[in-house]
């Protein structure tokens, strides 16, 4: 599978099958925040698929990812949302609703963003026929630097699975994997790949995580 999808990828010559796209969105430097990223990640570590179907790293791309949902005929969508419920939680959100969902409680600017990429599909008549949000509930965002939380990793584990039956239903042909990925066809950032990320990351009294004294001015009276 290219990492970057080509137009033949999205619509395959003599293939009639209906052309399916799953969307990691999201931000990994952001702990709970990477959710979704981490999803794809492990998916196409995994599985491999039909040449219909195109895993994208959507990241925090915002409008650049409208091509890739008009194109699609089904849309699978994983990310970090804030439902109110325990962390680790997930919630299903499908087709129209999942718009006005991201909506109502937005946890940052990359939901902004892709509500904004819904909505043109919407209104230029080309939103994907079936569409699937897999959500979960974060624990921790305000770590930079830091990783999905023991429960979230946990929760990441049944949102694939959920996933994987969802694409399977949509005629995705997902099968185990059988030869490792190179850094070249991977859709996330070999760099930042989650072991690397994780067994790489300084220590706190290297690296703060909370904002440096000497770029943030004390308030009067501290």
């Amino acid at each position: 599978m290219s990492p970057i999808p080509s137009e033949s990828d999205c619509h395959p010559s003599g293939d009639s099958a209906e052309t399916v796209c799953v969307l990691g969105i999201g931000n990994v430097l952001w702990a709970d925040e990477g959710f979704g990223v981490r999803c794809i990640e492990t998916l196409q570590q995994r599985y491999e698929f039909a040449p219909h179907v195109q895993l994208i790293d959507g990241g925090t791309q915002g409008l650049y990812l409208v091509q890739h949902v008009q194109q699609a005929d089904r849309l699978l969508i994983f990310d970090a949302i804030d439902y109110g419920l325990a962390p680790g939680e997930l919630k299903l959100v499908a087709n129209d609703d999942v718009p006005r969902f991201m909506g109502a409680k937005k946890m940052s600017l990359h939901q902004t963003g892709f509500q904004e990429v819904l909505m043109l599909a919407v209104l230029t008549e080309r939103y994907p026929r079936e569409v699937l949000l897999i959500g979960c509930q974060p624990e921790e965002i305000e770590d930079y630097g830091g990783s999905l939380r023991p429960v979230v990793k946990q929760a990441l584990e049944d949102a694939l699975a959920l996933g994987v039956d969802t694409l399977r239903r949509w005629g995705a042909r997902p099968v185990p994997r059988q030869r490792p990925l190179s850094d070249v066809e991977t859709v996330t950032f070999s760099e930042l790949a989650l072991g690397r990320y994780e067994s790489q990351r300084p220590p706190e009294e290297i690296a703060c995580r909370t904002g440096d004294d000497r770029f943030m001015p004390a308030r009067e009276g501290n």
